[in-house]
Parts: C-alpha cells; sequence; structure tokens
C-alpha cells in the first residue's frame, strides 16, 4: 500500500545574508501510512518545524522529494491543515468565525459552513462558546477553537507543531485527552512535533527520534500500547519502558550536541 505521507533523502539548508549557511535538514526519509499518529522529537533547532512547513508546502527543499499519496508537494493545499502553538486566531471574529474561515476561504455557502463550524464546535468541547471572542477564552479553549478551524476544511493531513508547549500542565494533559477522542473519531493522518517526550509516547502509533541539526532521522520507535488510551497507563511499567528507550536514544544527540 502507497503511504500517504513519504519523504525522500530530504534536504535543506538556509542561507540568510551575512551569516553563514545553516545545514536544517540532510538527506532525511520518512513514510507514514494514511490514518496513522506520529509524533517527532529531537533537539532544539533540528529542523522539526522546518520539516513540517516543506510538508505544508511554505518551504520548498534544496535536495529530495517530499509526496502526499503520490503526488508531489509544491505548495501549501487544502488537504493539509496546520496547528501552531501560537493559537492564530483572528482576534476581531468569533469562535464560529474563527473556525468558518477555511470553508469561507474556500467558497462554502454560509449555512453550510456555520453548520459545519458548528458540529466541530461541539466536538471539540466548545458547546456554548460559539459567540465568545478569543479574548474571552482560556489557553486550551483557544487551542479547541485552532483544532476545530484545522478540521473544518476535513483535511487529509493534520500537522501539530508543539500545539500544548504554552499551556499549563493540567490543561495540557486534559487537551491530550481531546485530541486522541478527535482522532478516534476523525482517523485524520497526523505528524506532531513536540519537546514532550511523554506526550509523544501516550499519543502515537510511532515515534520518531530526530538527530541533532542537520536533522535526519535517527530511530523509529513502534507504540505498542492498546488503543484506546486513558491517563492511568502513563503510569504503568510497560509506558515508562518506552518513556525510557525513547529518551536513551535522544541523550545521545543531547550529549552529542555539546
Amino acid at each position: 500500500m502507497q503511504p500517504c505521507i513519504q519523504a525522500r533523502d530530504v534536504s535543506l539548508t538556509f542561507r540568510p545574508k551575512n551569516r553563514d549557511p545553516v545545514a536544517a535538514l540532510q538527506n532525511l526519509s520518512l513514510e507514514v501510512a494514511r490514518g496513522e499518529f506520529v509524533s517527532i522529537v529531537g533537539p532544539s533547532g533540528c529542523g522539526k518545524s522546518t520539516f513540517l512547513n516543506i510538508l505544508l508546502g511554505l518551504i520548498r527543499p534544496d535536495a529530495g522529494v517530499m509526496e502526499l499519496n503520490g503526488r508531489r508537494i509544491d505548495g501549501p493545499g487544502q488537504d493539509r491543515a496546520m496547528v501552531f502553538q501560537e493559537f492564530g486566531l483572528l482576534p476581531w471574529r468569533t469562535v464560529l468565525g474563527n473556525v468558518e474561515l477555511g470553508l469561507e476561504l474556500k467558497g462554502v455557502d454560509a449555512e453550510k459552513r456555520r453548520r459545519r463550524a458548528a458540529e466541530l464546535i461541539d466536538m471539540a468541547g466548545l458547546s456554548g462558546f460559539a459567540s465568545h471572542y478569543p479574548h474571552e477564552l482560556s489557553g486550551g479553549m483557544k487551542q479547541r477553537v485552532g483544532l476545530a478551524r484545522a478540521l473544518a476544511t476535513d483535511p487529509e493531513v493534520l500537522l501539530m507543531d508543539e500545539p500544548f508547549a504554552a499551556l499549563d500542565a493540567q490543561t495540557r494533559d486534559l487537551m491530550q485527552s481531546e485530541l486522541l477522542q478527535v482522532w478516534e473519531k476523525t482517523r485524520k493522518t497526523v505528524l506532531f512535533v513536540t519537546h514532550s517526550i511523554e506526550e509523544a509516547a501516550y499519543l502515537s502509533d510511532r515515534v520518531v527520534v530526530m538527530s541533532a541539526r542537520p536533522g535526519r532521522i535517527k530511530h523509529i520507535l513502534k507504540v505498542e500500547l492498546p488503543r484506546p488510551r486513558d491517563y492511568e497507563m502513563r503510569l504503568t511499567a510497560e509506558f515508562n519502558v518506552l518513556k525510557s528507550r525513547i529518551w536513551d536514544i535522544l541523550k545521545e544527540e543531547l550529549v552529542g550536541k555539546k
């Protein structure tokens, strides 16, 4: 079966004016199956976010090929959506208006986009907040809006760049559980960048560990933990063994970086 996402020998070097070139990615290859939840961890500056931006179509690599369903990615498309760490909500739009945005740009008529947005607002646990503005929401609620907005146009691939990093610990745990519930319902293909080993282990089918810059795939671990998952699973011996394995692999890169 053809993979949903296929990166083959992707390399990219940034060449800022009046500064030395920075090799961000080098010969990075990765395949992701349709409906798979894959997390990416690695040292700071190893190119995790750069990889997502290439997949989103915002950056073109110097070498290599990035494909979605066998088609080369040459720019942004409605088959991909990104959820960022910074919420990126339009402050002059309500929750409903923010979730509708992609559908509006797509030309969907008002009644259909309002109905679709209302369904996603309910699914994201925001019932009763459709008419609220971003400044009236907590951080966790803003991120729920961002997730609903990303899902509104029904993208095949959901890209998430440290979406919960700015949240407090309790809200972050809650958002992880809610993301898994949404994923169970939609079965989107997800690439999730995080610095949290525990988050990666809890959410994923596989965890990709990247090397220090220039970023390459150092190791891929398959997560054998059963689904659906709950918070209590994090207390099991199996979960902690997995965390330790990921940390041991990542530590080699962190120590080597020094």
